[in-house]
């Protein structure tokens, strides 16, 4: 297997780790600053709506060796107004115009169809027009509106469930982050927000949340059992969990932005303007926002709030004393340099010998060696030592051996009558 191929594994055992929550700062200024960056582009700039929010005429028609100066040219002479949008469908033999102007009278509706069926010899019949009010625009935005709370409520409610509260206000922030940037990235480009648009947003925001769901999963499978064993903080369980999905997230996502980025070449670069250059853009860039809010955003926010908790304070303080090395190694060390900081420089090694014999042994701590006071001469037994001489010995020096009462009433040396 390659060194590519190896990358996920060592990833998922530990041995190699990228540390996103620790750095989740960093994170949050990036986030921060392109969050600044797009409301305010979406207050002063506004976004680019089509004629199907705003209202207008539309003027359709096939003129492949037209250019679209002589086309705004033709549709300004005529009254059509120097705002006008157009548009070119397709390429080749097969292209057309649309033209989006403001709303116009029937009167002029006319005679900016007639003027461009003259300047690019047409019949008036080849040229088609059509009105659209804003109160269809105004309609969807209202039901797109009526969608998105009520995913957002169910969404609250799943992960509550499913999860906990905590995960399901990260989730939310990471939704908010994506719908956030997603407008901004609209309005910096200038990019037309039409119908096609506003489904293609609501469709990122269940990618992302599936993205992010993935996470969480790992995060509570890591995070379970925790306080009870002590060996890690909820944020470095948390940071194992992304490091776990990480290259499954980014291959999903890479194989969801491939045919996502070949619709967008093709609406583009074929077919123009349109219903499907307008869904895979907000697509594309709906997902990338996605995959990074779910790593970058996501999973750091919920390790904010679970460390807040009492508990997981209390742990990381745990973990903390014992990377150190335990009470007795602290005890020994505050009062080594309480002496130093005193003048007595020979105070520092008896400090410290004093906190290892007071000291109780914590989880992992060695135990220190015996005092001068404790150590037994050479030639005589330790204490303790009573299996050396056998079973039932009693401390202190060695004594006769006692005899038996027979042994008594038996003169020495006279020999038992039979």
């Amino acid at each position: 297997m390659s060194r590519l191929g190896n990358i996920g594994g060592r990833l998922y055992r530990g041995e190699v780790s990228v540390e996103f929550v620790a750095r989740k700062r960093v994170w949050y200024a990036i986030s921060g600053l392109i969050l600044v960056i797009c409301i305010g582009a979406l207050v002063f700039r506004g976004l680019n709506y089509s004629v199907e929010f705003k209202g207008g005429s539309v003027f359709k028609f096939s003129a492949p060796a037209a250019a679209p100066a002589q086309v705004s040219q033709a549709v300004s002479t005529a009254g059509g107004g120097t705002d006008a949008i157009v548009q070119k469908v397709g390429v080749g033999a097969s292209s057309s115009w649309v033209v989006q102007t403001a709303k116009l009278t029937f009167a002029a509706q006319t005679k900016v169809q007639h003027a461009i069926a003259s300047t690019f010899h047409l019949s008036a019949n080849a040229v088609s027009t059509n009105f659209v009010g804003p109160s269809w625009g105004s309609q969807i935005s209202q039901k797109a509106l009526e969608a998105l709370i009520a995913f957002l409520i169910a969404i609250v409610i799943y992960l509550s469930i499913a999860f906990e509260w905590k995960m399901a206000s990260a989730a939310l922030i990471a939704l908010a982050h994506d719908i956030v940037i997603t407008i901004g990235v609209y309005t910096l480009t200038g990019f037309e927000v039409s119908p096609a648009t506003v489904i293609g947003l609501l469709t990122i925001l269940g990618y992302s949340l599936y993205d992010t769901v993935v996470v969480f999963d790992k995060v509570r499978e890591n995070t379970a059992g925790l306080l009870g064993t002590g060996r890690s903080t909820y944020s470095q369980a948390a940071n194992l969990a992304l490091n776990q999905t990480l290259v499954r997230s980014i291959n999903t996502s890479l194989i969801a932005l491939l045919p996502v980025a070949a619709i967008l070449v093709v609406g583009v670069g074929l077919l123009g303007a349109g219903e499907l250059k307008d869904l895979a853009l907000v697509l594309f860039v709906g997902m990338l926002s996605g995959t990074y809010s779910s790593i970058f955003i996501a999973t750091p926010v919920l390790a904010d709030l679970k460390e807040r908790e009492p508990q997981y304070k209390a742990l990381a303080k745990r973990v903390a004393l014992r990377a150190a090395g335990g009470r007795a190694a602290q005890r020994a060390k505050a009062k080594a340099a309480k002496s130093a900081s005193g003048g007595t420089a020979s105070a520092a090694p008896a400090a410290a010998e004093e906190a290892d014999q007071g000291a109780a042994p914590e989880d992992g701590d060695d135990q220190a060696p015996p005092s001068a006071s404790e150590r037994v001469p050479a030639g005589r037994p330790a204490a303790g030592g009573a299996a050396q001489r056998g079973p039932g010995a009693r401390p202190g020096p060695r004594q006769q051996p006692r005899r038996t009462s027979a042994a008594k009433r038996r003169p020495s040396g006279k020999k038992k009558r039979r």
